[in-house]
């Protein structure tokens, strides 16, 4: 086993399958001791299962490691507060949080449910704020935390998945405002965009919306290939090791992309173009000038994404 995470402490939500089994198992051989927690529920967020954190625990033991399960739901306060608890209650502080569990709700905004939205915003985003809200104190105490969320290239926008984009969008914002919040007190926050295929992301449902993507022209040829042949998720663990790290104490408020043997990071949203008008003297943009200059000046070589169909 390694030693880069040796007296270290983690918890991975979503961790009996997938991403978060993977890092999981990697965090876990870096000598750090891993809080495994997954309520085992289905995809869609349906039924639960005790055998998948279990089994996880049971590798990384049989492996030499030191691991507990835990069954709690992320989207239940008390419950994510037990979580963390039960971290520092196992193994005396938590230095590592990593934010893995999801659902999909997947549908069209048009035909798009109350339930199906509450749900995954209540996974993927409340979920996070309720594990980073019980981690962040136990870290600024300590002066040493590594929060790590995972995000999705949906956040740019994914046609199926308003509710999961909106949800890894709020996740990408949340992680800058945590990474500043909580800096100063030696914890850092950083996202990971991963590329992964797991039960979530290419099963024959997932690969039949590709399919139907593909020929309604949503999507190209070249990314209908790279969806349905994804790596699998042992390429993002050794990101997540890095950046739970002391060779990543200064690494903060970063979005990572790890897609098979791509590593990369994204460019913060920042303001490209802008006109003015002096608003201190009572300037005011008037209909006639947007028409005339929003074209000219800020949608200069701008192509719409989605553009109407022509009638026939």
């Amino acid at each position: 086993m390694g030693t880069r995470l040796k007296g270290r402490s983690a918890v991975v939500t979503g961790a009996g399958r997938g991403i978060g089994r993977e890092i999981s198992l990697a965090l876990a051989a870096e000598s750090a001791s891993v809080v495994v927690n997954d309520p085992g529920a289905s995809r869609t967020g349906a039924g639960t299962d005790l055998a998948p954190a279990d089994e996880v625990v049971a590798q990384i033991k049989k492996a030499g490691g030191n691991a507990v399960a835990n069954h709690g739901s992320v989207t239940d306060f008390k419950a994510a507060e037990d979580i963390v608890k039960s971290c520092v209650d196992s193994f005396g502080r938590i230095d590592i949080l990593v934010n893995c569990a999801g659902v999909l709700r997947d549908r069209m905004v048009h035909n798009m449910s109350e339930e199906e939205w509450d749900t995954v915003l209540s996974v993927h985003l409340k979920g996070t704020f309720n594990m980073c809200r019980h981690a962040a104190g136990y870290m600024r105490s300590q002066r040493h935390g590594r929060i790590i969320n995972i995000a999705s290239a949906a956040w740019q926008g994914s046609i199926g998945q308003a509710n999961y984009s909106a949800a890894k969008g709020g996740i990408v914002s949340f992680t800058y405002t945590i990474a500043r919040e909580l800096g100063r007190n030696g914890v850092t926050c950083n996202c990971i965009v991963p590329m992964a295929a797991t039960r979530m992301t290419l099963d024959d449902e997932v690969k039949a919306k590709f399919k139907r993507q593909l020929e309604e022209g949503a999507i190209t040829k070249a990314r209908y290939e790279e969806l349905v042949n994804m790596p699998g998720p042992e390429y993002i663990a050794p990101v997540a090791v890095y950046l739970a790290s002391d060779a990543a104490a200064n690494v903060n408020s970063l979005v990572f992309r790890s897609a098979g043997g791509t590593v990369g990071i994204y460019s913060e949203p920042t303001l490209i173009k802008t006109m003015h008008k002096d608003h201190r003297k009572g300037d005011k943009w008037t209909q006639e000038d947007l028409e005339e200059l929003v074209p000219k000046i800020l949608l200069l070589n701008y192509v719409n994404p989605a553009p109407p169909e022509e009638k026939k």
